[in-house]
C-alpha cells in the first residue's frame, strides 16, 4: 500500500543537528581531540581516482542505493565537519552510470526528537506506484535505537533533493513488553512484500552473544507490528550491523526484486559482524508461511562462514537494478591507518568499485564482478603473449599506470607434483597466508601480480595463489599480502586470505585486481573470491608504482592470459 501524502507536505527539517550520543554503535568509535589535526585541505596523495569518495572528511555505511526514473542514488554515512566519526548525516550522490557522480545536498539530518542524536544506516524500498521510502535508525533523546521512514518531498524530481520525515517516527521502538536491545537495534533492510500484502523488514541486533534479525510487518509501510519470532538468528555471533535479505536465481545471472518468491529461487541472508568487522552471508530458503530463513546445509553462520570480500570490506548494501535486471553490491572499505593519520590527511573512508552480483551454478556461494560500466574507464591496453613464468622469476608489465589500472591475469599449471601437501590442520586461510607469504617459497607458487610495488621491490602489495595437495583434491589459496607494502610502519598491513574453490586441473586459475593509488580489489577465480586491501606505499606512488607478475614456486606455471589498462579518472565531484 502506498503511503499517505498528507504528512510529505508539511514536515520538513531544513536545519543541520550536532547532536553527540553518550552511548555509541559499537561499530564505530568517537575520536576525541583529534579535530584540531584536520588540515587546511585534504592530503591528495593516496585519493582514489575511479573509486567513490567525498573530497573530504568522514565517510562510513553506503545507505538506500537505488535507480528512480533513470537515476543512480547513493547514500552514504557522512560527517560533514571533519575527518573523525561523528554529526552523522546521509550525504547523496547521482549517477547515470554507478562511475560519474554529481553530489547533493544531505538527503536527512538529525531534526526529529526520533533521531535527534544521530541518523544511521537503513534502507531504500520501492514503494507500489514508483514511490521510494527510506527506513533508517534514528537515536533519540533517551539514547534508544528506534526506526524512523522518510520520503521524497517531490516524486517528479528524479534527483529527489528534499526528503520529509513522518511526524509518526519513531515507527518502530524497543519498549519493556517487546524486549529489545535499546542499544542494539539497528540499519533495517530493504522492505519486501508478500503475497498476503503484508511488508516485511528486518532490523539487526542482539541478546547477550546472539545475533538476531528481527522482523517486522505492515500493511500500509507506517504501523509496524513485530513478529513473535526473529527471522532468523545464531548464537555465539553478537551483534548483527546492516542486515540484507534478498532472493538469488538459481538458472540465471539476472537479479531478482527483493519481494520475488517461487521456484528456482533462493534466499541470501548478508550480515556485518560488529564483533570482528567482516560481512559473512548464508545461502539458504525462506520459508514464507514460518517467516523464517533457514541456511542450506553446510552453509555457515558466523566469521567462519563464506564473506562478500576477505579484506577491508564492511557495512555492505545491495539494491536490485531494475533497468539492467541484476542485483548490485555496495561496500565500505574502511582505513588502515590510525585516526589520528587519517584525521591528519583530511578524509576517511571509500567505497569500492559496485558489484554485481549472483548465485554461483553450484547453489552453494555467490559470484561478485565488478560493474560494467567501470570498463569505459579503461585506456591504453597491454597485451602479453601466453608465456611461461620460470619458478623465482619476475615480469613487469609494462605502459600502464600503475598506480591506477585494471589487470587481468590467467594461470596455467600443467604439473603438479611438486605441490605442497596441506596439513588437515591448515583451515583457517587468513592465518595461512600471513605464514606463507610471497616471500616464502613453495612448490606450486606463490605465484600472482606484486602491485603497487617500487622499482626495486621495496615495497609492494603481492595478491597470488598456492596451490596444495589435499585429500584427494587440489587445494587453491588465494592471498593478498600487504606485509611489504609500505615502507611505512604505521598502516595496518594484516594478510588476507581465502581458500578458492576451484580444480586447478581442470581450468585456468583467473586474477583480477583494479588498483587505485592506495586502493587493490581483487577477484579469483572470476570472483568467487574477493579480497581488498588498504595500501600506502611511501615510494610506489603515482610515476614511482609499477606492476610485475610474479612466481615464488619451484615449478613453473604459464601466463595464458594478460592483459592490462591505465584507468582514467571517474568525475567524482
Amino acid at each position: 500500500m502506498a503511503i499517505s501524502c498528507v504528512w510529505l507536505i508539511c514536515f520538513l527539517s531544513l536545519f543541520l543537528g550536532h547532536g553527540v550520543l553518550d552511548q555509541l554503535e559499537a561499530s564505530h568509535i568517537v575520536y576525541t581531540n583529534v579535530e584540531t589535526l584536520q588540515p587546511a585541505s585534504p592530503n591528495q596523495t593516496y585519493r582514489t581516482s575511479y573509486h567513490f569518495q567525498p573530497p573530504k572528511n568522514w565517510m562510513n555505511d553506503p545507505n538506500g542505493p537505488m535507480i528512480y526514473k533513470g537515476l543512480y542514488h547513493f547514500f552514504y554515512q557522512y560527517n560533514p565537519n571533519g575527518a573523525a566519526w561523528g554529526n552523522i548525516v546521509w550525504a547523496h550522490s547521482t549517477s547515470e552510470d554507478l562511475v560519474n557522480w554529481t553530489p547533493h545536498d544531505p538527503a536527512i539530518y538529525p531534526s526529529q526528537q526520533a533521531d535527534i542524536n544521530g541518523c544511521w544506516s537503513g534502507s531504500a524500498t520501492i514503494l507500489p506506484g514508483e514511490k521510494p521510502a527510506f527506513l533508517y535508525t534514528g537515536i533519540d533523546p533517551g539514547s534508544q535505537q528506534v526506526q524512523n521512514i522518510a520520503v521524497p518531498k517531490n516524486l517528479s524530481d528524479p534527483f529527489l533533493r528534499e526528503w520529509v520525515k513522518s511526524p509518526k517516527n519513531p515507527l518502530m521502538a524497543p519498549t519493556s513488553m517487546n524486549k529489545i536491545n535499546a542499544s542494539s537495534f539497528r540499519d533495517p533492510t530493504t522492505a519486501w512484500l508478500g503475497p498476503d500484502g503484508w511488508w516485511r523488514v528486518i532490523i539487526g541486533s542482539k541478546i547477550d552473544r546472539q545475533g538476531l534479525a528481527i522482523l517486522y510487518r505492515s500493511k500500509d509501510f507506517i504501523y509496524w507490528i513485530k513478529a513473535n519470532d526473529p527471522l532468523h538468528s545464531a548464537n555465539g555471533t553478537g551483534m548483527w550491523e546492516c542486515p540484507d535479505f534478498f532472493p538469488v536465481s538459481t538458472t540465471s545471472q539476472s537479479g531478482l526484486d527483493t519481494s520475488m518468491l517461487g521456484l528456482g529461487i533462493k534466499h541470501v541472508l548478508k550480515l556485518s559482524l560488529d564483533d570482528t568487522k567482516h560481512d559473512y552471508y548464508t545461502v539458504g530458503t525462506y520459508n514464507l508461511a514460518m517467516d523464517r530463513y533457514i541456511p542450506d546445509s553446510g552453509s555457515v553462520d558466523g566469521d567462519s562462514g563464506l564473506r562478500y570480500d576477505y579484506g577491508k570490506f564492511y557495512a555492505s548494501k545491495t539494491f536490485y537494478d531494475s533497468v539492467k535486471s541484476r542485483r548490485i553490491l555496495w561496500g565500505w572499505i574502511n582505513e588502515s591507518l590510525s585516526e589520528v593519520d587519517f584525521v591528519k590527511q583530511g578524509w576517511s573512508g571509500v567505497q569500492a568499485i559496485p558489484r554485481t552480483l549472483w548465485l554461483d551454478k553450484s547453489g552453494k556461494q555467490l559470484v561478485q564482478w565488478p560493474i560494467v560500466e567501470i570498463e569505459t574507464l579503461r585506456t591504453n591496453r597491454v597485451d602479453s603473449p601466453s608465456t611461461e613464468l620460470k619458478g623465482g622469476s619476475v615480469l613487469e608489465i609494462s605502459d600502464v599506470t600503475a598506480a591506477h589500472a585494471d589487470v587481468e591475469i590467467s594461470f596455467g599449471v600443467s604439473e603438479f607434483k611438486h605441490a605442497d601437501a596441506l596439513d588437515p590442520s591448515w583451515t583457517n586461510p587468513q592465518l595461512l597466508c600471513s605464514q606463507k607469504g610471497a616471500s616464502a617459497k613453495g612448490g606450486l607458487g606463490p605465484f600472482g601480480l606484486l602491485v603497487l610495488a617500487s622499482n626495486y621491490l621495496e615495497e609492494y602489495t603481492a595478491v597470488f595463489f598456492r596451490i596444495f595437495q589435499g585429500q584427494n583434491k587440489y587445494v587453491v589459496l588465494m592471498c593478498s599480502d600487504q606485509s611489504r607494502s609500505s615502507l611505512n610502519q604505521n598502516p595496518d598491513k594484516t594478510t588476507y586470505g581465502a581458500f578458492l574453490d576451484v580444480d586447478p586441473s581442470q581450468e585456468q586459475l583467473s586474477l583480477r585486481s583494479l588498483i587505485d593509488h592506495s586502493i587493490v580489489e581483487s577477484f579469483g577465480g572470476d570472483g568467487k573470491v574477493c579480497i581488498t586491501s588498504r595500501v600506502y606505499p611511501t615510494l610506489a606512488i603515482e610515476d614511482g608504482a609499477h606492476l610485475y607478475a610474479f612466481n615464488n614456486g619451484t615449478e613453473g606455471v604459464t601466463i595464458s592470459k594478460l592483459s592490462a589498462w591505465s584507468m582514467k579518472k571517474a568525475q567524482i565531484s
